[in-house]
């Protein structure tokens, strides 16, 4: 298994925007063996899935808004900032 991607040192709106582009293209789908990345088939969560949710994360989203992003399915999504409305 590889090695987490590092996360930078502070997260950025560019960083953020990756990070949902990550999500929604490394969502999971349900498969004959189990749940696996919908974008390259290996287990889910992948490597850019994990990235791309430690980063809203740190951003500020609760895990319950980033389910939402993943949901919408649109890796163009906007991003509400770290002081977003709760």
């Amino acid at each position: 298994m590889l090695r987490d991607i590092p996360l930078p040192p502070y997260v950025t709106v560019e960083d953020a925007q990756f990070a949902v582009r990550a999500v929604v293209v490394h969502a999971p789908r349900r498969w004959s063996g189990g749940v696996v990345c919908r974008n390259d088939a290996s287990p889910h969560p992948c490597r850019l899935h994990r990235w791309g949710t430690r980063v809203l994360a740190l951003r500020g989203l609760r895990a319950a808004e980033i389910a939402a992003l993943i949901e919408r399915g649109d890796p163009t999504a906007v991003v509400p900032g770290p002081d977003h409305p709760a």
